[in-house]
């Protein structure tokens, strides 16, 4: 099942690096590494629809991973 998340992208500084959407409010969603590039933009603003995967870890640890289906950019710092 598919959930639609609005929220701003943020590059945290944890082992290799790892991308996160911190939903409007506050919840952080981890990204795949596989995820579109063009949504990769610290600070940019996005609706995204994916599935959470409470059943996959990361090294990053820092919240549910988000597999995204699908996103649209809202504003770009």
């Amino acid at each position: 099942m598919s959930t639609t998340f609005t929220g701003t992208i943020e590059h945290r500084d944890i082992g290799t690096g790892a991308w996160a959407l911190v939903t409007d409010e506050g919840v952080t969603y981890e990204l795949p590494r596989s995820v579109d590039k063009k949504l990769l933009k610290a600070g940019q603003k996005a609706k995204v629809t994916g599935k959470v995967r409470e059943d996959v870890m990361t090294t990053a640890m820092i919240g549910p991973v988000l597999e995204v289906k699908s996103f649209d950019v809202i504003s770009s710092d």
